[in-house]
């Protein structure tokens, strides 16, 4: 009884009926009214399942189960009316995606089956979710390290611009900050086709790109939003990644949810991009902050305040030698090779695959070649804590 069925109707006596019939059964709890729905779901929520009638005052249920599914997609909704016909049923399937639809007067019987049934389907919903992120995030990770073996300077920015988007998610407190993350962590996945120098030279750091390099570097967004679009539920962030460069489109329904929340992605990696060649220009954060309000009026002002409360991540600074480095250190130095060549750039976050590769790039020469690196605060503590 722990998945919890939000019953709502106008009609204050039919939901305690509700309740007596159901409450050995199931958990439910009870609103009166569309209005009150939507609170309780903001309150108490998510709900597994959602039963609402369709004649109520001020908001119909067509109309709340259609809200319902823009604040909980994974809600099973069901819909209970006294009338049946076909038009009110097209309605409600249409705009909320109604799973069932019942007509009263409904028995205990019945409507203890039809709320069975919701709460399977819900089950088989979120575990098909639940194994389609486990698929993501670990696309995420081979794509990540790929990138991070293939290109460290785009592998080192692209983690500075995931702060920084997640600095702005949160205090814009977007749903679902994860997209606005990733969209950042793979920004710049497009540039394994760039090498090094033309890399750097366009980021202003080097010399002017020729006409072909500058061809290049600008279709590098492309590559990364057409390699991430093959993996499930990528769609959205691909898109945003594919408009980091360029202003966004105005497209599809302005009133959709998931554009609207596409559109300001794109807006978002398009101004942290743009944060952080200022600031490897050397300029300050309020500079920087201020001079991109300037160019982009369209956007909520608080991004740009976010950008200049950035605060600088708190780390221990020391000298490590290669085999003793931990998952979660972050380098403060780039590592080259004997030729020159960049392995692996300043403020890139060690993982387990970049131990691996450091160990065997120093081989013999591991315990005694150290590597200053910052040590996050958990990252001590949990050396601390590790017995041995």
């Amino acid at each position: 009884m722990s998945e919890k069925i939000l019953l709502v109707d106008d009609e204050i006596a039919i939901l305690q009926g509700y309740q007596r019939l159901l409450h050995r059964e199931f958990n439910t709890t009870i609103a009166t009214g569309g209005g009150a729905g939507l609170v309780e779901i903001e309150r108490t929520g998510p709900y597994a399942v959602v039963v609402s009638d369709m004649r109520m005052p001020k908001m119909d249920g067509a109309e709340f189960l259609a809200k319902v599914k823009n604040l909980s997609p994974d809600t099973v909704r069901v819909m209970l009316t006294g009338n049946a016909d076909m038009q009110t049923a097209v309605r409600a399937v249409n705009d909320g995606n109604i799973f069932r639809f019942l007509t009263k007067p409904c028995t205990k019987d019945t409507l203890a089956k039809i709320l069975t049934a919701s709460l399977m389907q819900h089950r088989l919903v979120t575990a098909e979710r639940e194994l389609l992120e486990k698929t993501l995030a670990g696309s995420i990770t081979v794509l990540t390290e790929v990138l991070s073996l293939v290109n460290p300077a785009a592998f080192s920015r692209a983690a500075r611009v995931r702060r920084y988007i997640r600095h702005i998610v949160t205090v814009l407190r977007l749903p679902n900050p994860w997209r606005f993350e990733v969209a950042g962590m793979m920004s710049q996945l497009g540039c394994v086709t760039l090498d090094p120098e033309t890399l750097d030279s366009a980021h202003g750091r080097r010399r002017e790109l020729t006409a072909e390099e500058r061809q290049l570097f600008d279709a590098h967004p492309k590559v990364a939003r057409d390699l991430l679009c093959k993996i499930p539920r990528m769609e959205p962030i691909a898109w945003m990644i594919g408009y980091q460069n360029e202003p966004v489109p105005l497209e599809g329904d302005i009133a959709d949810r998931e554009m609207a929340d596409m559109r300001l992605g794109a807006s978002i990696l398009r101004v942290a991009l743009a944060f952080d060649d200022l600031i490897q220009l050397d300029l300050s954060k309020t500079e920087a902050a201020h001079r991109l309000a300037r160019q982009h009026t369209d956007l909520d002002r608080r991004i740009f305040e976010a950008l200049v409360e950035l605060k600088a991540e708190e780390h221990e600074v020391r000298q490590c030698p290669v085999d003793q480095l931990s998952v979660g250190m972050i380098l403060r130095q780039d590592i080259k090779n004997e030729q020159g060549v960049l392995i692996v750039a300043k403020g890139q976050e060690v993982t387990t695959p970049l131990i691996l590769r450091l160990k065997n790039l120093y081989k013999k020469d591991s315990a005694k070649t150290s590597i200053e690196v910052g040590v996050p605060n958990e990252v001590a503590s949990a050396a601390v804590a590790r017995p041995g």
